[in-house]
């Protein structure tokens, strides 16, 4: 079952040309597109299914600081106020709220990683607080256990994935922005070796510039123009229960199961890390490239079936521009949940908040995470494709960090000055041997 997500209207014709091509519909793309139109240059959003329909809609909602690697802090930082200041400028809401987010915990290795994060954080300017005993358990009341320790970071927040992409897409269209659904992007057209127009399957919007927010799509697209991306995707299930009488922290981190509230009431459930791994053939051709992430992270990871393969968003195969793609053959990824992790989200829930007794299963959705093999997304011209700007493999972060995300893409495209550092986002760290050091959280 596909999650909640707001619908909105498709423009009425594909534009001939355009300032700006973005390729892809999910939070990232959206806001690019976006920030693009702000500084009044022509864009057009294309995107294969619906906006924001697959893992925009599909993700916690977090909106965090807290726990960042130090390499996407300040991106995450900058986003917290870009997405406070969205909805006064657009009149667009995305469900942003910052209510706070709370980590709870009985494990003292953990406690120790999260004090260590909070000494780091005091030297990048932010709040967040790490609670005792008493406090951890007060703040968790509702669990009815005593906690050894958590920390709170009042600062942060949640939005709702079922109308962020959405809501932003509405906004470009406000600001004379083009936005196509079921309008997959087959390819690109080149002139001496520079981009020159986007290939859909609607007709060429030419342009000079174009931006890959293909999401868990992105690799498979790059090659088709002979650019290997490194990039593999996990499974990830999730639910939503009705909302309950009884008040619940807004948004609690457990290392059993975690939970958001929506704006619509009802709380959304998961357990942090667990997914599936889906065999496909991209995942055995970057295999090498990912054994360091996949043994750091192990024990979350659960043998998969063939979801990815009938997903097709990781073929090896090459496309003709003229012809339907995998793309429109599968408009949007809506997986199979995992009916074990479904149940155990809901047991552990259960367990940890009895007040969610009371709450029937409403949905179950899966959607796949697309990593790199640091777990930093890609941002950046791709090198040897002038015009060709990279934004994928946000590795389970990219919702919250969107509109950090979309403002530096848009910076890049632009020639402005950019909102943060674009250096670790490079794609062209990809061509090395080495790696670099894997993403802690």
């Amino acid at each position: 079952m596909s999650p909640p997500l707001r619908h909105i209207s498709t423009s009425p014709t594909l534009p001939a040309s355009a300032d700006v091509v973005v390729i892809g519909g999910g939070i990232i793309g959206a806001f690019t597109a976006y920030y693009l139109a702000q500084r009044g240059l022509s864009v057009a959003l294309v995107e294969k299914g619906r906006i924001g329909a697959e893992q925009s809609s599909r993700n916690w909602g977090w909106c965090r600081q807290q726990n960042r690697d130090a390499r996407e802090l300040p991106m995450a930082s900058k986003s917290l106020d870009l997405w406070e200041r969205f909805s006064a400028a657009s009149g667009e809401d995305a469900g942003f709220h910052r209510c706070g987010l709370l980590y709870l915990s009985n494990d003292e290795a953990e406690l120790s990683r999260w004090a260590s994060w909070g000494d780091f954080a005091k030297t990048a300017g932010v709040t967040t607080y790490m609670l005792d005993s008493r406090q951890a358990t007060e703040r968790g009341q509702a669990t009815g256990r005593t906690w050894k320790g958590g920390v709170f970071s009042p600062s942060d927040g949640t939005a709702d994935p079922a109308k962020a992409a959405p809501a932003v897409a509405a906004a470009l269209i406000k600001l004379g922005g083009s936005v196509n659904q079921f309008c997959a992007a087959r390819g690109l057209e080149l002139e001496g070796g520079r981009v020159s127009g986007v290939v859909t399957e609607a007709g060429v919007i030419k342009t000079r510039t174009a931006v890959l927010a293909g999401g868990a799509w992105a690799s498979a697209f790059c090659r088709q123009l002979g650019i290997r991306f490194p990039q593999a995707s996990i499974r990830q299930s999730i639910l939503s229960v009705l909302p309950v009488e009884q008040g619940l922290p807004d948004a609690l981190f457990t290392s059993g199961v975690s939970l958001t509230r929506r704006d619509d009431g009802r709380y959304a459930l998961a357990i942090s890390g667990r997914a599936r791994v889906d065999v496909t053939p991209q995942l055995l051709r970057f295999a090498p490239q990912f054994f360091p992430m996949f043994a750091k992270r192990w024990r979350s990871l659960l043998p998969g079936g063939l979801e990815g393969i009938r997903g097709g968003h990781e073929t090896l195969r090459r496309w003709r521009l003229d012809a339907p793609t995998p793309m429109e053959r599968v408009r949007i990824l809506d997986p199979k949940p995992d009916p074990y992790t479904i149940r155990e989200t809901y047991r552990r829930g259960v367990e940890l908040l009895p007040e969610l007794r009371a709450a029937k299963i409403t949905h179950a959705w899966a959607g796949f995470v697309d990593s790199t093999p640091d777990g930093v997304p890609g941002i950046g011209e791709v090198p040897g494709v002038p015009g060709l700007i990279l934004a994928a493999g946000f590795s389970g972060h990219g919702f919250g960090i969107g509109p950090g995300a979309g403002h530096l893409i848009a910076d890049i495209a632009s020639g402005a000055k950019p909102i943060v550092d674009p250096v670790p986002y490079q794609p062209g760290r990809f061509d090395g041997s080495a790696w670099g050091k894997v993403a802690d959280f």
